[in-house]
């Protein structure tokens, strides 16, 4: 009998165990956290902040599990087009709104990973163990399975690492002789802070969600409505900048974002809870793809392989792309890195480009990179008064569409034209 074990129930890990069921007899997950219904746990920190899902990755979880996001608006998560229903603010102004094909599902991540949780236990040979950590690898020239917490062994043709961020993983390969991955860091010290208030239909005239980009000179934050009339609140500052969780400060510091509609939700809205807060360090990537020779029986994937700003709102939908990897190239580990690295790398790009505008951020600097970033600006600009811009701009940032498609001749003409608005 062939089996797989993955490590983490995670979103990386439960697609990991959605594409490896088709072909593995069993595929057994383990998770140290004790798992019941649509809660927030502690193995996902940020599950009571805002979390974004994006288009590409939406198409991908309707591919694994057709019918998922009718499922869950049936069950209450609201769902709008990202451009219409919602508000888009890059730079403090608001990116134009207009028809872009792209759908926003509004479930909160508990209930988004319940969802998911729910269909991949159901299938054949598929079982979740939870209260339980894995604390080693086993084999030698090829990895032969874990051990967990207590001294029990599993066996297994194929681990998977979706342990995320904390991944000790690469602590395990070195123990038994293998070559440790590389990192990349980026450190921008974020802080959010986040609370959910009671939704009415007047609120933000009937829009289910607006969002605030945190950029150089502006703090950031957003709104959006989840399932059970709430709207959940994260306000996000850079560098130190962190949003305070006293809840007149947190009021206060709303009111310093460059647009008033989050403040007006906070100001009006009754609270629910208290603010919760949240740092993030820096984004970690993982450069297993540079590994010579990369061990036979064991992957890593989603945050294990690379943690991002969550600003930017990439990392479900980079798991999801990897996930799509996995299922052509999962005998293949020096396949699999190269082919997940060039996923890794537009959202990287994307990302780390955009956190290397603020000053105090180190990292290196090249003279691409600062013609690529005085580009972007200038297309935020247009995207404020250009449908083309606006769609292009914002199938790009879900992407559906590469970085590359802001060049196409018709999109650079109508960027080079604009000029900031007189405020």
């Amino acid at each position: 009998m062939r089996q797989a074990v993955v490590l983490g129930a995670s979103i990386a890990g439960l697609l990991s165990a959605r594409v490896l069921a088709s072909v593995y007899d069993r595929v057994l997950i383990v998770d140290r956290d004790e798992i019941s219904g649509a809660a927030a746990r502690r193995g996902v920190p940020q599950a009571r902040h805002l979390h974004g899902l994006m288009e590409r990755g939406r198409a991908i979880l309707e591919e694994f599990y057709p019918g998922l996001t009718a499922d869950l608006a049936a069950e209450g998560a609201p769902t709008t087009e990202v451009l219409r229903g919602s508000r888009w603010y890059l730079s403090g102004l608001r990116v134009r709104p207009t028809d872009t094909g792209l759908i926003t599902l509004l479930a909160s991540r508990p209930m988004l990973e319940s969802g998911i949780r729910t269909r991949t236990l159901a299938l054949p040979g598929v079982e979740l163990r939870t209260g339980c950590a894995a604390t080693g690898l086993v084999g030698n020239e090829r990895i032969t399975g874990v051990r967990l917490a207590g001294g029990e062994t599993v066996s297994a043709d194929l681990v998977i690492d979706a342990t995320g961020r904390g991944s000790r993983a690469p602590d395990w390969l070195a123990e038994l002789g293998h070559e440790r991955p590389a990192e990349d860091r980026i450190d921008v010290d974020l802080g959010y802070a986040s609370r959910t208030y009671r939704r009415k239909p007047e609120h933000l005239d009937g829009d289910l969600a607006v969002v605030v980009s945190t950029m150089p000179g502006f703090r950031g934050g957003g709104a959006i409505t989840l399932e059970g009339d709430r709207w959940h609140v994260t306000l996000a500052g850079m560098l130190g900048d962190h949003p305070p969780t006293d809840p007149d400060e947190f009021e206060r510091f709303a009111a310093t974002l460059p647009v008033p509609d989050v403040h007006e939700i906070v100001r009006e809205a009754e609270p629910l809870d208290d603010p919760v807060p949240h740092r993030f360090r820096g984004s970690l990537r993982r450069r297993y793809e540079k590994i010579s020779q990369p061990v036979q029986g064991f992957l890593a994937i989603g945050d294990a392989l690379c943690s991002f700003n969550p600003l930017y709102a990439q990392g479900m939908t980079v798991a999801a792309q990897g996930a799509l990897v996995l299922r052509d190239w999962h005998a293949d580990p020096r396949r699999f890195y190269r082919e997940a690295a060039a996923v890794v790398d537009v959202a990287w790009q994307m990302s780390t480009g955009s956190d290397l505008r603020y000053p105090g951020v180190e990292g290196p600097r090249s003279v691409r990179g600062r013609v690529v970033s005085a580009y972007s600006q200038r297309a935020q600009v247009a995207a404020h008064r250009d449908p083309l811009v606006a769609r292009t701009f914002m199938r790009v940032a879900n992407l559906t569409l590469p970085p590359t498609a802001l060049l196409a001749p018709d999109v650079v003409v109508r960027v080079l034209r604009a000029r900031p608005p007189t405020r």
